[in-house]
């Protein structure tokens, strides 16, 4: 039998689903010609594909190289022989199902596998094919896990989106968390606030949660924005909305072609992320994904790209780190010279390497940190 209050924000939320119509058939996205959904149906059958009317009404229809219908509109080059699956081999560092241990003091609990809408150059996106079992819906043994684990000091909800499921459960695992001495930090990864603001706007009960558990714990709000057309007024809403309940926010963003590729793009997020008081946190270079070739950027033009953005910012709007998530770890990309690249061991699974700087000759045709295995310089 549900308690009142699990009652009450499963009809909440049935309410929000029905307010936004998601849609998981590239056939149902009417301002797609017939001839653009027959080429982009093969593309579905490999890669999960999902979008709603929300995210779709940002959309210019008109023009085909819109930066959103390029976040979630299939490409047919998707289907290109290019990257891997796990191309960080995460799955390497899961001790058990529903747990990513590869920092010391981070675990990952992926608790959902379902986003309220797919970006097509997803680094995960093989958590949404029907025979993985990376993510679990029963938490109890990754809670254990993480009790048995006293380095643990903070612990990352992701999957999926965590926000996608009701708040009933969200507050379940949030509780036990909050009843771990050793955890500090509790981080929230979602896209909710770019997808669908009025999942968190239409419902008080994931502020009164969030207000409740932050005066316990530090919880973080990790989201993700990739384009200033993201920033709705409903957007900048439903994130002053987190913030007023407790949670800090700040945004990751990788470096997409065609979205934000340019200073320009780069810097107008930055500056409209520092207004409304969102810490940019990590830029990150795409992922060589299986299927993410049309949305990979070489590393050293999306490094010149991300510096240049961060020149034309203001202090506030200089935070973040240009980052490869790498299967060793986070290693930043420090900065060019004419002939050479510099990397920053940033934070590594081997941990006694963090702080090492390294220094490679320049690779202009390189997309990862393995395209330069054969260049390195002693300094």
């Amino acid at each position: 039998m549900l308690e009142k209050n699990q009652l009450t924000q499963l009809v909440t939320l049935k309410f929000i689903l029905m307010k936004v119509k998601y849609i998981s058939k590239i056939s149902k996205v009417q301002e797609l010609t017939n001839k653009e959904v027959e080429l982009y149906e093969p593309v579905t059958k490999k890669f999960m594909f999902r979008t709603n009317s929300y995210y779709n009404d940002l959309i210019d229809w008109s023009d085909p190289n819109d930066p959103i219908r390029r976040l979630i509109i299939p490409q047919t080059e998707e289907l290109l022989n290019w990257g891997q699956l796990d191309a960080s081999e995460e799955a390497s560092y899961q001790p058990i199902p529903g747990i990513e241990h590869k920092y010391s003091s981070t675990v990952l609990l992926l608790c959902n596998d379902v986003c309220a809408a797919y970006c097509r150059f997803c680094f995960r996106k093989r958590l949404f094919q029907d025979d993985n079992d990376e993510v679990v819906k029963d938490v109890s043994s990754g809670i254990a896990y993480i009790k048995e684990h006293p380095e643990v000091n903070n612990v990352l909800l992701t999957g999926g989106d965590p926000l996608v499921m009701s708040t009933a459960r969200i507050e379940k695992i949030i509780k036990q968390l909050c009843e771990i001495e050793h955890v500090k930090n509790i981080r929230i990864g979602t896209k909710l606030p770019a997808f669908n603001p009025h999942r968190i706007l239409d419902d008080p009960s994931l502020g009164e949660m969030i207000k409740t558990y932050s005066k316990v714990k530090q919880i973080y709000g990790m989201v993700h924005f990739d384009h200033p057309t993201e920033l709705t007024d409903l957007t900048v809403s439903s994130l002053k909305f987190l913030q007023a309940a407790g949670a800090t926010v700040v945004n990751q963003t990788p470096i997409i072609a065609g979205v934000n590729d340019s200073p320009e793009v780069m810097n107008e997020l930055f500056n409209k992320l520092s207004f409304i008081g969102i810490i940019t946190y990590y830029v990150f270079a795409c992922r060589p994904t299986e299927g993410n070739k049309t949305y990979a950027v070489p590393v050293e033009q999306a490094y010149e790209i991300f510096n240049e953005a961060k020149n034309n910012g203001s202090g506030l709007a200089k935070t973040a780190r240009f980052i490869l998530s790498h299967k060793i770890g986070k290693i930043e990309v420090l900065g060019l010279t004419e002939k050479l690249i510099l990397f920053k061991c940033h934070n590594l699974a081997n941990n006694g390497q963090n702080g090492k700087i390294m220094a490679f000759k320049r690779n202009p045709k390189a997309y990862w940190f393995d395209d330069y295995e054969n260049f390195e310089v002693v300094i």
